[in-house]
């Protein structure tokens, strides 16, 4: 890994354009009740700010990034998303049919975000607004799995609780399932 002050952009396909107003976000599959939420409702969700460190599987690192938008584990904690017992996994569902999968306790973990800001700013277009998943790596914290920045969606449209895990985009592609950054865990 090397350090970056920059944000480097990658991702596959083009950006695509958001109409905030017809746009919405599903909490769906292994839950009591299945949830949407306008980009106004999303708004108005309990917001959460974090500093990590996030690592790119493509080799670079950039130290104490600023990220605010919702906890997934707040929204659980709060009794806005009941989860069934059967909930092991969750599908991070994205613009133009793209996928990330993550294990719930990844989903769960205070360095998971649904994040909306970076830096004090929207998220860029290229960065994923309005919304993508983040997972970074949150000093003194050895306790919480920390996997490659690609296992936070950009452009992320929903989350699908499943029993039983199913792979993204990147890992059908051939990545690694688990992504551990501390293990170098790029490719299966």
């Amino acid at each position: 890994q090397s350090l970056t002050n920059k944000f480097p952009v990658l991702h596959y396909g083009p950006v695509p354009r958001t109409d905030l107003e017809t746009w919405d976000f599903r909490v769906f599959g292994e839950v009591e009740e299945e949830k949407r939420w306008s980009w106004e409702e999303f708004q108005d969700l309990p917001r959460t700010k974090l500093m990590m460190d996030i690592h790119c599987v493509t080799r670079w690192s950039k130290f104490d990034t600023e990220w605010e938008g919702v906890s997934l584990r707040n929204l659980v904690d709060q009794g806005l998303i009941s989860l069934k017992s059967s909930a092991h996994h969750v599908l991070q569902h994205c613009e133009y049919g793209f996928t990330v999968n993550i294990p719930i306790e990844v989903a769960l973990a205070s360095n998971f975000l649904l994040a909306t800001h970076f830096d004090g700013q929207p998220i860029s277009p290229e960065h994923g607004y309005p919304l993508r998943g983040i997972v970074g790596s949150i000093s003194d914290r050895d306790d919480l799995l920390q996997p490659y920045f690609w296992k936070g969606g950009k452009w992320l449209r929903g989350l699908e609780f499943l029993e039983e895990d199913q792979l993204g985009f990147w890992e059908q592609a051939g990545y690694h399932n688990r992504a551990d950054i501390w293990k170098e865990e790029r490719l299966a």
